[in-house]
């Protein structure tokens, strides 16, 4: 295809110019790009994608992810080595990492701690800490949530234990008391008392 009539030779003039005249009537007419022309269309949710999510990101929160699910079933000495593996950590990825572990032991301490990592994560500005600060955010709404039932678990635990130290002074003063009432029940009845003796006075002279 010619761009224009002068680039045609003049044998086939008379050709392209029926050719092109037909072309614009059907409403065919193409415009002519050259390589370096072409631009890439994006779909819109790529090109969502493409401009809130940052290089990469993706695949480190996949990767954390994958991270909380494997130490999820973790109990005992292998969640101990993990969180000893995953000490002192440096990196924003690593200090979730531990932080996620760190969930795990059901101990009010080590539950501060992983709150604490997540701070330095969202107090970070680092490229690498913002890229990891909306999951960082639900982390720590969800361990603020488990440190609040675990301050309510342990209220109720200290109540259930007062309550049953009373129990058990109450069931000791009953125990006393039924001692008590078994002694006097034991005890031999006492003798009966003697009648005094009558003396016949003698008689007046």
């Amino acid at each position: 295809m010619f761009s224009s009539l002068d680039t045609c030779p003049g044998k086939h003039r008379g050709f392209c110019a029926a050719l092109a005249a037909s072309l614009i009537a059907a409403g065919c007419a193409l415009p002519v790009q050259t390589p370096s022309q072409t631009v890439a269309v994006l779909p819109p949710s790529a090109a969502r994608l493409a401009t809130v999510t940052p290089p990469g990101s993706r695949n480190v929160v996949a990767l954390l992810l994958e991270h909380a699910d494997r130490v999820r079933s973790l109990q005992g000495g292998e969640l101990a080595q993990e969180i000893t593996r995953l000490n002192e950590p440096v990196a924003p990825a690593d200090q979730l990492r531990l932080a996620m572990a760190l969930s795990q032991t059901r101990q009010l301490y080590d539950l501060l701690r992983a709150q604490e990592l997540l701070q330095r994560v969202l107090t970070s500005q680092t490229a690498e800490a913002r890229e990891l600060h909306v999951l960082t955010r639900l982390l720590a709404a969800r361990y603020a949530d488990q440190r609040r039932l675990e301050d309510q678990l342990d209220r109720q635990n200290q109540q259930v234990r007062e309550l049953q130290r009373r129990l058990a002074e109450t069931q000791d003063k009953l125990d006393a008391l039924k001692e008590i009432e078994r002694s006097l029940t034991n005890r031999p009845p006492p003798a009966p008392a003697s009648a005094p003796s009558s003396r016949t006075r003698p008689a007046a002279p």
